[in-house]
């Protein structure tokens, strides 16, 4: 992997979970809606090996819910909605996000 691809690697890794909460925050979403929604509106490459277990652990730790219902064709879907939980860590990652990404414009400066 070359450092380019291990940084930008790194920077997914760190921010996806918050992405994945930032779009259940407007509604709620099956597994692969999520999976094209980073892909293709966000840039965010992702697969369903990804998220599936992303997904798992969002909902072991109570920042998500799940509810199954039955898909137009195909087999039922698991939905997923933000919990307070949820809700209380997108906040505060959003806080912390904005003073990190300051501090690194300025100091790339990159700032707008």
């Amino acid at each position: 992997m070359t450092d380019e691809a291990a940084l930008t690697t790194a920077l997914r890794r760190g921010t996806i979970e918050y992405c994945v909460l930032a779009l259940l925050d407007k509604r709620e979403l099956y597994g692969v809606e999520l999976v094209q929604q980073l892909s293709h509106g966000l840039g965010m490459t992702t697969s369903e090996g990804t998220m599936y277990p992303l997904l798992s652990r969002l909902r072991r730790n109570g920042r998500i819910a799940t509810t199954w219902r039955e898909a137009p064709a195909g087999p039922p879907r698991r939905y997923y909605t933000l919990t307070s939980d949820g809700e209380a860590a997108l906040t505060h990652f959003r806080t912390e996000w904005v003073t990190f990404r300051s501090g690194v414009d300025r100091i790339l400066g990159t700032e707008s």
